[in-house]
């Protein structure tokens, strides 16, 4: 057993699928991997059996209590699934570049960071289910109801398929480059889920034409994707934020945003995420036009950009 433990995790992207992927309908996400979060889990013998202290790093924004306390309970679940019997005090230190509530994966990333920490704590060999199923703890745990994808994202390399507890790698077969912008609004996954639940309680005639519409955009985004048809992909980009704005998930500024890209160049544009706030993606078909539609992004009130090349530019 060891003093210290660390696990580290990435930020997501969804692409394509976000809410019709929490009722079994597939979604396509990317890994963000320049965005990442680093946990240590030290033993601290001086301390209470049992206690957990959790420390975030200075440069952190404000990590909410109820984070907090999800991320000790996973402590307790970590040792009930793994058979670790083991009472002596943790410290968690985290250090996270995700910003919080932007929809790129935040809770996930944390949460898989730590179990990976306490893996290596407790030297237990997981399996990827195990850290899935161990993610999925926390994050249903936070959302009420969680589809899985981010749990699989932010430990994935690249671009996945994902419908119903099953993820698996895509291949992009064009050159070009994802931008992604965060709004500076923050969107909790929760209230934004909630929010589409009693839409489709008013309404199931809206669930069903909402659920048909992103399955045949997933699915024909899979194809263009992985046969190499950018303008296609982009334009199936912008008909999803079209559906996704049609069910009240999209904010003035948001449309703002994904308006500036599209002058700028961008072959389509939408939403991110949970919605309500947080962040766009926009697809360019080269690191300069990339720089172009990034640009334009900032200038229309963005606070951040990010940038995901596939193709040969995931080379460079």
């Amino acid at each position: 057993m060891r003093g210290e433990g660390t696990g580290r995790a990435h930020a997501k992207v969804i692409l394509l699928g976000e809410h019709a992927v929490v009722y079994g309908v597939p979604a396509i996400a990317t890994a963000l991997s320049q965005l990442t979060v680093t946990t240590c889990v030290t033993r601290l013998p001086a301390g209470e059996p049992g206690e957990i202290t959790f420390t975030p790093a200075a440069t952190m924004p404000p990590v909410a209590e109820e984070t907090v306390t999800s991320l000790r309970n996973l402590v307790v679940q970590f040792k009930k699934v793994t058979g670790v019997d083991d009472r002596a005090a943790l410290a968690l230190r985290m250090d996270s570049m995700i910003p919080p509530g932007r929809g790129l994966g935040s809770s996930a990333a944390c949460a898989r960071s730590v179990v990976l920490a306490l893996a290596d704590l407790f030297d237990v060999d997981l399996d990827a289910e195990t850290v899935f199923d161990l993610v999925q703890y926390a994050e249903t745990a936070a959302h009420g109801k969680s589809s899985g994808v981010d749990a699989f994202a932010t430990g994935s390399d690249g671009l996945i398929g994902y419908v119903s507890g099953v993820a698996h790698e895509l291949i992009c077969g064009f050159d070009g480059v994802f931008v992604v912008a965060d709004s500076g609004a923050s969107g909790r996954t929760k209230d934004a889920i909630e929010h589409v639940q009693r839409m489709f309680r008013a309404d199931p005639a809206v669930e069903t034409e909402f659920m048909q519409r992103v399955r045949d955009l997933t699915d024909a985004g899979v194809a263009s994707l992985t046969e190499g048809h950018p303008s296609v992909f982009g334009a199936q980009l912008s008909a999803n934020h079209d559906v996704l704005r049609g069910i009240g998930l999209s904010t003035d500024h948001i449309e703002a945003l994904v308006a500036a890209a599209c002058r700028a160049g961008a072959l389509g544009a939408k939403i991110s995420g949970g919605g309500l706030g947080g962040c766009l993606v926009a697809l360019a078909g080269d690191p300069d036009a990339a720089a172009t539609v990034a640009a334009a992004l900032r200038a229309a009130g963005a606070v951040d950009t990010w940038f995901i090349p596939v193709g040969r530019f995931a080379d460079v």
